[in-house]
């Protein structure tokens, strides 16, 4: 029986609703967003309908365009703020989160779901959030990936009465739920139950909107009615970049993922990587370098006014670093919790979708049970202070969903999480497919290098005499005893439509899963 497509997302039961809507005859695009749907109950730490994120889609005919249903900053600020601190931990590290109403941004998942669908879908949305009614009303069984994300977001997600109601372990309603244990949430079925049946206003002009302005009003928040009435999706053109035998086409500005991305495959243009042998000191010499570089144009780009064509060495074309400049620059930005999910269907129509809710605020709109974001607490957004951003723009962000169309034909969609670690670790796929010409599986499998802030990190699996190399040039570094999470998790789908062939692969690190239908 021929296949109509595959997926690749972070969590077995996010690819299994996608999977029922390919199989039920709906395209790509829908199947996403069942996804994006079950996610919020699968992996609802990493995303929920009180978010935001991307969506880069290529039709059968071949048209390309990025969804941005990223967060937008509130139009106005106040002082007297539900706005705190909390520490979390990581076991190696301690990190500071903020949390309350006063975190929130503007949420953009819900109208992005309903622009896509209205653009791109072939199915009615009620038939599209089935999957994950049955799953939120049913329940999910917590898997070790997410047992640990709550174990390490314990005092967020136990902060409250409502998000213990949600979230608390059955066995023991002092602590959060865990491995092995099934949540479940009613409010959040009836809620998608009811979106699909009344379409975004709901959320954005009715009953919700309303209940969560009113809660931000009373109870520390700056989120208000006008900033939810005025929200709206904006359709961008993708960023294009010409590498090998590919063209790839990345989030454009004002996100940083795609084009700091594109800075790197430009410099590696001609430099023959793909002659060295993969995990080689040469190979990683190189590529430790170009993110050495890729950060020094970050840097350079964003806060200075530097001659472009100097920056990083001359190496970078000088019309990204104009468009970073222009665009990017003072802009908000976040770079936490995400999650990723490929689509494509037999006709060649591929979807990436990233989502993120941070780690979320702890506000959870009552009879609901959709978590609002905490974006406001990134602390990149105010290097000044807290509640110094930029009023009313389209936040930053990290997220790379991106498109690979090779010359024979085939179709690559990739994404991944990891907050800062989300750029090179597509890069370093992106490499592998393209110049160590490796399977799909393989190429996400590869053990990385991360390199920022003068540390190069090492993950488990290179060759110890050639890590041993690259710590001669490198003494600043960190060599990882396991493959982990850390180092990203990128989720790939591949589509040969001459031969009529799926290839995709979920990446262990963050819970992957990738199924052909």
């Amino acid at each position: 029986m021929k296949a109509k497509g595959a997926i690749a997302a972070g969590h077995p039961e996010t690819a299994r609703a996608a999977a029922i809507i390919l199989e039920e005859g709906g395209n790509a695009f829908d199947a996403a967003l069942a996804g994006l749907c079950a996610a919020g109950m699968a992996e609802p730490v990493l995303t929920s309908l009180g978010g935001g994120g991307f969506l880069l889609a290529r039709t059968e005919m071949s048209e390309t365009t990025l969804y941005d249903f990223f967060v937008q900053t509130p139009k106005s600020r106040k002082d007297d703020l539900d706005f705190f601190p909390i520490m979390v931990d990581f076991g190696t590290a301690q990190q500071e989160f903020h949390i309350g109403r006063g975190s929130i941004a503007t949420p953009g998942t819900v109208k992005g779901m309903f622009r896509v669908h209205e653009d791109l879908g072939s199915m009615p949305m009620t038939r599209i959030v089935e999957p994950a009614v049955a799953l939120a009303k049913e329940g999910v069984a917590i898997n070790r990936l997410q047992g640990y994300i709550f174990e390490v977001v314990e005092k967020i997600y136990n902060s409250n009465e409502a998000c213990r109601a949600i979230f608390a372990s059955p066995k023991n309603p002092s602590k959060l739920i865990g491995e092995g244990e099934t949540i479940r949430n009613h409010d959040y079925a009836d809620a998608l139950q009811s979106l699909a049946l009344e379409g975004e206003d709901l959320f954005y002009k009715g009953e919700i909107a309303r209940q969560a302005a009113e809660d931000c009003l009373a109870g520390g928040g700056t989120l208000t009615m006008e900033d939810l009435d005025d929200y709206r999706v904006v359709l961008r053109k993708p960023l294009e970049i010409e590498y090998a035998t590919a063209r790839l086409y990345a989030n454009p500005p004002p996100s940083t993922g795609g084009i700091l991305i594109a800075f790197a495959l430009e410099m590696l243009k001609g430099t023959g990587l793909g002659a060295l042998n993969f995990g080689t000191r040469e190979h990683l010499e190189r590529l430790a370098l170009v993110m050495e570089l890729t950060n020094k144009a970050r840097v350079e780009s964003c806060l200075h006014e530097a001659d472009e064509t100097e920056a990083a060495g001359g190496l970078l074309d000088p019309g990204f670093l104009e468009i970073y400049r222009r665009q990017v620059l003072g802009r908000p930005s976040a770079l936490r919790g995400t999650t990723h999910i490929n689509v494509i269907d037999a006709k060649g129509n591929a979807a990436s979708l990233s989502l993120s809710n941070g780690e979320g605020s702890a506000y959870i709109v009552p009879g609901t049970g959709i978590m609002l974001n905490n974006m406001l607490g990134e602390e990149d957004i105010n290097p000044h202070g807290f509640h110094q951003w930029p009023a009313d723009v389209r936040m930053c962000s990290m997220m790379s969903p991106t498109l690979m169309a090779e010359t024979g034909g085939a179709i690559l969609a990739v994404g991944s999480g990891g907050s800062n670690r989300i750029r090179t670790a597509i890069l370093q796929v992106l490499l592998n497919l393209l110049e160590f010409k490796m399977p799909v599986a393989d190429a996400v499998a590869s053990p990385r290098i991360h390199f920022e802030g003068g540390l190069l990190s090492i993950e488990d699996g290179f060759n110890e005499d050639e890590v041993s190399a690259i710590q001669r040039k490198f003494p600043e570094a960190e060599v990882w005893g396991e493959i982990n999470l850390f180092f990203g998790g990128v989720h790939s789908v591949r589509f040969d439509p001459g031969q009529g062939r799926f290839e995709g692969a979920g990446d262990s690190r963050r819970g992957g899963v990738s199924l052909t239908v």
